[in-house]
């Protein structure tokens, strides 16, 4: 990615799975209404830096949740809803034997997963699944084809793994970062800022 080009991340918006505490990773779940209305909010927040972005870059997971956000956001903008690209590289983490668990039933499940990911987030992977170190080097390969402005509709994990690598942040802290549906995060070699 060249310094002079910005991303525009959006975390597709809440599912059902989300609001119970539930592992996802890369089963295709939908969003619920909230997660519409996150989208439809997130769409507002972009439609106001039109026409600039107009020709920008529209890129989504191939995942329903982020391509359905990709599309409210799109249609909210007042573009063609379904004219954005799909990469399989800006899928979520793969959470392996853990996908459809609730976090709250873990340790009762796979007690010694909890335990090595306790000791280390970013590089424990779970049987069947990927680290987040796995995730990174996805992404980043991703990010070495981006050569323009991009609005992209992904997931908590690939913003997480995006601002490590840019922002050189120590492994452990990846996995702790913020990921809000309801805010377009804008990434510049130089910078970031939520709108």
């Amino acid at each position: 990615m060249r310094a002079d080009v910005t991303i525009y991340f959006i975390r597709h918006g809440e599912t059902d799975w989300n609001a119970q505490s539930r592992y996802q990773g890369q089963a295709d779940v939908p969003m619920n209404e909230v997660g519409r209305a996150q989208a439809r909010r997130n769409g507002e927040a972009l439609r106001a830096l039109l026409p600039r972005i107009a020709h920008c870059s529209y890129v989504a997971s191939p995942l329903l949740r982020a391509r359905e956000t990709m599309e409210i956001v799109r249609g909210t903008m007042g573009l063609e809803p379904h004219a954005y690209a799909l990469d399989e590289r800006l899928k979520e983490l793969h959470y392996g034997h853990w996908q459809g668990i609730f976090a709250a039933d873990l340790p009762g499940i796979d007690r010694s997963g909890v335990e090595a990911r306790a000791r280390d987030t970013f590089r424990w992977r779970p049987q069947g699944g990927e680290s987040y170190e796995d995730l990174m080097a996805r992404s980043v390969a991703w990010l070495a084809d981006v050569t323009h402005d991009t609005v992209v509709a992904a997931h908590g994990g690939v913003s997480r793994v995006l601002r490590g690598y840019l922002y050189g942040l120590e492994p452990s802290a990846v996995p702790e970062l913020t990921v809000p549906q309801d805010r377009v995060l804008v990434l510049r070699r130089d910078c970031m800022e939520w709108l």
